[in-house]
């Protein structure tokens, strides 16, 4: 098993089903994306480049999808966190049903063109 999907079903139940969501819309949109385990999270790359990470914060209790260049995404910023971080703003699920697809997918979308 690669290191990325162990960390994935290695995740409580709760985690585990929201990126296991994410993961599908993500690999639906980015058919060409691969995802390596890089920095102990799972990273999606596009081309050799970083392009998003999906973090499972217990302490937090929540699963971040954060995006290399968030900080240039226009759409749906209500939505995005950038807490403390100079490159990367994140959309912040603490359940599978905060989870809205197309806002998601429009958020993909644009960060792909940015890439």
């Amino acid at each position: 098993m690669k290191p990325a999907e162990e960390y994935i079903l290695n995740q409580p139940e709760l985690y585990k089903e929201i990126i296991l969501n994410l993961q599908v819309i993500i690999e639906k949109e980015l058919p060409n994306a691969v995802l390596l385990f890089k920095w102990k999270i799972p990273y999606y790359y596009l081309n050799d480049k970083p392009f998003c990470f999906i973090n499972a914060s217990h302490k937090g209790k929540f699963v971040d999808l954060a995006f290399n260049k968030g900080y240039q995404l226009q759409n749906h910023t209500d939505y995005l966190v950038g807490e403390k971080r100079n490159t990367f703003k994140s959309l912040r699920y603490f359940s599978l049903d905060e989870i809205d697809v197309t806002i998601l997918k429009e958020i993909i979308s644009e960060a792909y063109s940015l890439h």
